[in-house]
């Protein structure tokens, strides 16, 4: 069962977005993964930086990486709050590390899908709205993470099944990876999807009758 979220309460700041589920779900991922100490790590969408401090305490050399110049600071002030090194970087997905490569990827991406007019959101709802069928950044992801991956290197990515897994896999399949689904869990609709539910049944996106959201993460590993 979870226990991520009651062993570590970084500083949330406002605007920036809180570990939750997700951000569970895809530490527990994190805590199966082999990692050799020394191995390089980038957490993209840091957020706070909570599962960039996670890896950081298994000795990892961490990079982490957010949009938002406010999450950039939330997560140095909870890097020196837990006295551990991260390198943290301002900027879109992956455009501070061109040239790099890493061991292991996170993330827990914008996912939610959201009304057309929404698809270029601002503020803190660039933490969850992510266009009309939730892919905005989760297929940017997909194409863009696998250039960035030692042979033997690992994404873990989690989002929800609104946004597809199942097309998530196939890009990652079709971009030389071996991926698979290796972790789901169901949560009750937080205040963004109950506020949005009407529109996403319209939608065909979930039922009349759903009142839970299924989360799952990725593992998607590029091949020695």
């Amino acid at each position: 069962m979870p226990g991520y979220l009651c062993r570590v309460k970084p500083l949330v700041t406002p605007g920036v977005y809180a570990p939750q589920d997700d951000t569970d779900l895809l530490a527990g991922a994190l805590s199966e993964e082999p990692l050799p100490p020394g191995a390089d790590v980038l957490d993209v969408g840091t957020g706070t930086g909570a599962l960039a401090l996670e890896a950081a305490r298994r000795g990892t050399r961490v990079t982490a990486v957010d949009l938002s110049w406010r999450a950039v600071w939330t997560a140095r002030a909870n890097a020196w709050l837990a006295g551990l090194p991260l390198h943290i970087r301002q900027g879109n997905l992956f455009a501070p590390v061109r040239g790099q490569s890493f061991d292991l990827i996170l993330s827990n991406p914008p996912y939610v899908p959201a009304p057309t007019a929404r698809a270029r959101p601002h503020s803190a709802a660039r933490a969850w709205d992510a266009g009309g069928d939730g892919r905005l950044v989760v297929d940017r992801i997909c194409r863009e993470a696998p250039e960035l991956l030692r042979p033997g290197g690992v994404l873990l990515m989690v989002h929800s099944t609104l946004s597809d897994p199942d097309r998530t896999l196939g890009h990652l399949h079709s971009a030389g990876l071996k991926a698979a689904v290796t972790r789901r869990r169901r949560i009750a609709f937080g205040p963004v999807l109950r506020s949005r539910a009407g529109w996403l049944r319209g939608q065909g996106l979930m039922s009349p009758t759903d009142e839970k959201e299924e989360l799952v993460v990725v593992r998607a590993e590029l091949p020695v």
